[in-house]
Parts: structure tokens; C-alpha cells; sequence
């Protein structure tokens, strides 16, 4: 069976639809991520336990993002993205009735469901938008990704807000369950149609041949380096002047606001750098801009050069994590199976990345724990010339990238 191609006004619609749902999911995300203190809080649990109980929701994403592979490729990524936002609304009415009732079981099966449902969400509007991408001739991975780091700063403004309006974390996960079921019941008509796959096509774009292919892996490998890259920023920027510097706190939160504003910024225009250099040149420059930003930081001569380490370090980590899910997606056929053993690879960053830089600090401090991040951008590096584009044709065995 085969449908009409779309026209370019339908692609633009399309487009706008797959941003909207990228945001939408870092808002559902972060909705309720700045509001953690109160969830410990609410279910009496301490730092530690606070930090175990994160674990239903890390553990359940990393394991659900195999499975995503093949369901948006059996069933679409319109229906793959309604089923992972439904299950991360359950997952917030979980966590909203497991505060309510100061319940730690309820709230980790809802942190479990919300986990395997942003899984799905993102390897499908990953899939779609590089479709969309692929259709239009233009590089726009960054952007969707751009639209997701806007919609996490748009769930933190609000529960900032909620928080000092006094509106409990409940209300706060229900608003922001219901909000985000209704934006994409509506949103995914947008998408393409899907065109079922036939069996002979789904047994050549098996889960396991995938975890086979060298280029796929290397991919993965990107998406780690540059994933830890990222998310060690996230999680220690602020700790690191504060503890590093003796920074304030509002300080601490300065810095993290530089790395977030750039790495935005850059996805935003990023797209342009990569159509007239290519993804790997770009992969390169950023890595370098991620590696010296870095050794500012860490470099304890003052807050000012941190704070221009923070620009140069959300620059360069910006790009790495878009580029993978573009580079993964190349054969519109085998996308969502690639894509999803690539993510799996490079979501593991955002596992590790945390805990080694706690125990590492313990030891050494948080400044020097920090340079374990030039293991991770040379892992990047080394791996960046996968990325470069291949033909829906050639597989990965034909396609040997040159580093």
C-alpha cells in the first residue's frame, strides 16, 4: 500500500506539530523535577531516599527505550507518542496521589510508568521529526530539541510560580497531567500517516540485528559521550560554584541559567552550522567548545571565568544528542529500531553520570570530579565521524565512516 506524499504546507504543519509535542514533553518532564524538595517532603523521605526512589524512574526509561523501537514501528510514531504521553499522565496522577497520600509505593509505580512513557514519547517524536526533517531537506533535530529545552524552562517557571503561590505538588501534577493528555490527544492528528510495515521490512530491522550494525553503535557511543556531557552540567553546574567557589546560591543557579540559556540558543541556530559544515565538523567544534568551557570551570582562578566556562560548555553540548537521533534515523525504514538502540546507549549517561560524580566528589572534590567529563567528550570525538550522513540504501556494513 502506498499514500501520496505530502506537500510542503502539510510538512510545515507537521512540523509545527512534532515542536509543540517536544516541548509539551519537557514540560511534562520538568513539571514537576523542580519540584522535588516538596515531593521528599510530602512522602517523608530522606535525601537518600528521595535519590532511590529517582531509580523507578531512571531504571524504567532505560529499559523501556528497547521496547519503543519496535512498537513505533509497528504501530506509528502518532500512536507510539499518544501511548507514551498517556502513560506518563498516569505516571503524574500516580505521583500526585502518592503525595497526596504520602504513599512511596504509589508514587514509584507512578515515577515507574512515567519513566517507561517518556521513553516511548521520545524515541517516536524523535522518529517523526526526523522524517519531517528528511522530507523538508533541512536540519531541524536541533530545534525540536530546542523546543524541548524551552518547554523544561516553561515547567520549572511554573512550579516556581506554584511554589510560591503555595499550591501543593499535588494540585501542581494534576494540572500538569490533565495539560499535557490534552495538548497531544489533539496534536499527534497532526502527524504523518503511518504506513504499516510489512513483515519482510520488519525482519530486517530486527532490535537485535540493530545492536549488530558498528555504525548504530558508534552513534550510541556519540549520544553517551555528549549525553554525559550534558547531563553532569545539569546535575553539578550549580554544586560546583557553590561548593567549588564559595559561591551563593543564587550564584550556583546563574551558572546553571548560562549553560541552559546557551545550550538553547544553540540548538535553536544550530541547524544552520550544521548545513554548511556538515554533522561531524560540527560535532567536532562543539566538543572543543564543551572541553575548554569545562576546564574554565574547573580551573578555580574565579566566578567569571566559570560563568564564560558555563556558555562555552552548554554550547558545546548541545548538539551532540540531536545530531545522533538525526544520524540514527537516516533509513526512514529502519529508524525507530536504530533509533532506539542508539538512545539506549546514550540514555545511560544520564544513569551513570550522577552517582560517579557524587562518589568521585566525596573523594576529590566536585571540581576535579568534573574532568571525569574529558573521558566523556573524547568518547565523543573519537566516535563523531559515524554521524556523517549515509544513503537509505547503503546499510551500515557497505558505509564505513571515516573519523
Amino acid at each position: 500500500m502506498t499514500t501520496a506524499a505530502p506537500d510542503r504546507a502539510r510538512l510545515e504543519s507537521v512540523k509545527v506539530a512534532v515542536g509543540v509535542t517536544f516541548g509539551t514533553n519537557g514540560l511534562a518532564f520538568a513539571g514537576w523535577l523542580a519540584r522535588t524538595p516538596a515531593v521528599r517532603e510530602d512522602l517523608g523521605l530522606s535525601s537518600a531516599g528521595l535519590g532511590l526512589l529517582l531509580l523507578c524512574l531512571s531504571g524504567a526509561a532505560i529499559a523501556a527505550i528497547p521496547l519503543a523501537g519496535p512498537l513505533v514501528q509497528r504501530f506509528g510514531p502518532a500512536r507510539a507518542v499518544l501511548f507514551g504521553s498517556m502513560s506518563v499522565t498516569l505516571g503524574l496522577l500516580g505521583m500526585a496521589a502518592g503525595t497526596a497520600l504520602g504513599s512511596v509505593p504509589l508514587a514509584g509505580v507512578g515515577l515507574v510508568l512515567l519513566g517507561m512513557g517518556n521513553s516511548t514519547w521520545d524515541v517516536a517524536m524523535n522518529v517523526e521529526g526526523a522524517d519531517v526533517e528528511r522530507r523538508l531537506g533541512r536540519t531541524l533535530m536541533p530545534r525540536f530539541h530546542a523546543g524541548f529545552s524551552l518547554g523544561t524552562v516553561g515547567g520549572a517557571g511554573l512550579s516556581a510560580a506554584a511554589a510560591a503561590a503555595g499550591v501543593s505538588v499535588t494540585t501542581q501534577l494534576l494540572c500538569t497531567a490533565l495539560l499535557s493528555a490534552a495538548v497531544m490527544i489533539v496534536t499527534v492528528r497532526r502527524f504523518l500517516p503511518h504506513v504499516p510495515t510489512t513483515a519482510e521490512q520488519r525482519s530486517t530491522g530486527r532490535v537485535r540485528d540493530a545492536w549488530r550494525e558498528p555504525r548504530t553503535l558508534m552513534i550510541g557511543l556519540i549520544m553517551l559521550g555528549f549525553g554525559f556531557t550534558e547531563g553532569v552540567a545539569n546535575d553539578w553546574l550549580a554544586i560546583s560554584l557553590v561548593d567549588g567557589y564559595h559561591a551563593s546560591e543564587a550564584v550556583g543557579a546563574i551558572g546553571f541559567g548560562f549553560f541552559v540559556s546557551a545550550m538553547t540558543l544553540a540548538r535553536l541556530f544550530g541547524g544552520n552550522a550544521i548545513e554548511r559544515w556538515g554533522r561531524v565538523r560540527v560535532l567536532r567544534g562543539t566538543a572543543l567548545s564543551a572541553l575548554i568551557g569545562l576546564l574554565l570551570v574547573v580551573s578555580g582562578v574565579g566566578v567569571p571565568l566559570v560563568l564564560l566556562g558555563a556558555l562555552l560548555w552548554g554550547a558545546g553540548a548541545s548538539l551532540g544528542f540531536p545530531i545522533g537521533m538525526s544520524a540514527a534515523a537516516d533509513d526512514p525504514l529502519r529508524a525507530a529500531i536504530r533509533v532506539s538502540v542508539a538512545g539506549s546507549i546514550g540514555y545511560g549517561s544520564f544513569l551513570a553520570g550522577p552517582p560517579l560524580i557524587g562518589f568521585l566528589a566525596e573523594r576529590f572534590g566536585v571540581l576535579n570530579a568534573l574532568l571525569v567529563v574529558v573521558v566523556a567528550i573524547g568518547l565523543g570525538l573519537a566516535a563523531s565521524g559515524a554521524a556523517r550522513p549515509v544513503k537509505p540504501a547503503e546499510t551500515p556494513a557497505e558505509t564505513a565512516p571515516n573519523p
